[in-house]
Formats: C-alpha cells, structure tokens, sequence
C-alpha cells in the first residue's frame, strides 16, 4: 500500500521547506553510499555513521564507573543518533521512509511551522535512538534510517487528524488502484513494511538494521509523536 496525499494539502499555501529540505539531503547521502559501496568503502561509512547501540551502552557504562575519557565516547554515540537517521540501508527503506515524509510530513509541518517541525523531527529522532538503545544495549550492529521518525511524524498526524482520509495507491503486478485510507491504518501499515526494508538493500559487509528488538524498537516513535504533539497543544 503506497501513500500518495491528503486533501489538506490544499488547505494552505504554505511551503513545505524543511520536508523538501530533508528529501534532498537524504537522496543525496544515499546517493553517496551508493557510489561508497561501488568503491568498496560502505561498511566503514555505515559504522562510523550509524547508531551501534553497543558501543553507546558500554561507554555509558565505564563513564559511570569513573571514567571520565569515556564520557567523549558517550557524546560521540549521542551524535550518532543524528547521524545515522539520515544514512540508509536499502532502496526500499529510503524510498519508503521518503514517501511517508512526503505525504504526512508535508501537512504536519505546514500546521505546525517549518522552524518546529525540524526540532519536532530531530527530536523525535534522539528519543527514538534513546529507545534504541535502553532496549537493546548489546546490539553491536549499526541502525540506520529515518524509520524512527517517520513513525513520530506518522503518529503525530493520526493523533492531529485521526479521521483524515489519505488517497493510496494499492499495487496489483501492473495494475495500480486508487484507493482511500484511514490515516490510522498507515499505524498498522508502517510495522509490516518494515519486513520489507531488506529488499534492493546496499552491501554492507557485517550486516545492518537486523530485524530484532533494537530495530523495531523505531516503533517507540509513534507514540512519542503523539505526546509531543499534546504537549505543543495543536
């Protein structure tokens, strides 16, 4: 099932410049790991880039112990939350990830601002990445994506506008039908399509975003995007 708008789209005539914004720099560092896994060079992007919720938890661990160097690592692993949302594993994450941008991105930030929906979107992210980590603090294998924050932007949608239909387009072979969706059925749709990020996936030596605890801990986001949106009252 593919999203493809709302009628709230034409509700106003504002733009849309964070969404468009961080379309771009997703394709293009996608585009990048593309020309990396060419040269052979993915795999040492991918982990230094991504969230290893491993190497977080242990340096968290001797920090509190009373090393204080490792508080530095800590911090690192902190910015790696940020980093790894906009690095991709696969073709089908990206594109999946960027059409739920499109379509419930595209209204929310017009509702509530460009300048709020950027630290909406980036904090969802560092609470999604917390998750991540409190859950599954041994998992050594980088986790990559906006999976997180689709979910926030996603959750926060179908809590501002529950009964909201969404125009879809359902796939069959070569037929494509156009139908009409509940906004909270993508609630539902967004944990099934994750069994899919898989396909067209880069190669990344070591693997990445293995389907566990940690990976589908990105859910967290969807109800963290309906508690920042009643906390900022719209």
């Amino acid at each position: 099932m593919i999203p493809i708008g709302d009628k709230l789209f034409l509700l106003t005539n504002k733009k849309p410049l964070v969404v468009w914004f961080l379309i771009g720099i997703n394709i293009a560092l996608f585009l990048w790991e593309v020309k990396l896994e060419i040269n052979g060079e993915l795999a040492s992007f991918v982990n230094y880039w991504g969230l290893i919720p491993e190497q977080v938890s242990t340096a968290f661990n001797s920090a509190i112990a009373g090393n204080p160097a490792a508080w530095l690592v800590v911090f690192w692993g902190t910015l790696s939350i940020f980093s790894g949302m906009f690095v991709h594993a696969s073709y089908s994450q990206i594109v999946s990830n960027l059409i739920f941008l499109w379509v419930f991105g595209n209204t929310l930030e017009k509702i509530i601002g460009n300048g709020r929906f950027l630290l909406f979107y980036l904090f969802c992210g560092f609470l999604t990445g917390i998750v991540q980590i409190v859950v599954e603090p041994s998992l050594s294998i980088p986790l990559v994506g906006t999976n997180g924050v689709i979910a926030s932007v996603l959750g926060a949608y179908v809590y501002k506008f529950p009964k909201v239909k969404i125009d879809s387009i359902l796939p069959l072979v070569i037929l494509y039908i156009p139908v009409e969706l509940p906004a909270f059925f993508y609630c539902f749709w967004w944990f099934v399509q994750q069994l899919f990020y898989g396909i067209g996936g880069l190669n990344v030596p070591g693997g990445v975003n293995p389907i566990g605890t940690g990976y589908l801990a990105y859910g967290a986001g969807l109800p963290i995007g309906v508690v920042l949106m009643m906390i900022m009252k719209l």
